[in-house]
């Protein structure tokens, strides 16, 4: 299986959840959150810069936890600005 390669939605949706991710960190360090998520600090890293704008579900979930921030909040960040898609 291919995976296909991300659209420029989906490229700036993740930029979107990097930014979103870094402002609820706020005063915490990079290392202690990726570590209460259970994910490295570079991944945090790349995920917060944008370099990994698609980061799995699993991951934001963690994420949320980590932050205390919904994980709802985290889906309208990354849905923003996304065209809305018409089901078949």
């Amino acid at each position: 299986m291919v995976r296909q390669p991300l659209t420029p939605e989906q490229i700036a949706a993740g930029q979107r959840l990097g930014t979103a991710l870094r402002a609820a960190r706020a005063g915490r360090s990079l290392v202690e959150v990726a570590l209460a998520a259970g994910i490295s600090p570079e991944t945090l890293r790349k995920i917060e810069a944008g370099r990994l704008p698609a980061p799995a579900f699993g991951t934001v979930v963690c994420l949320s936890q980590a932050l205390d921030v919904p994980l709802g909040d985290l889906a309208d960040v990354w849905l923003a600005d996304m065209p809305i898609r018409q089901a078949s």
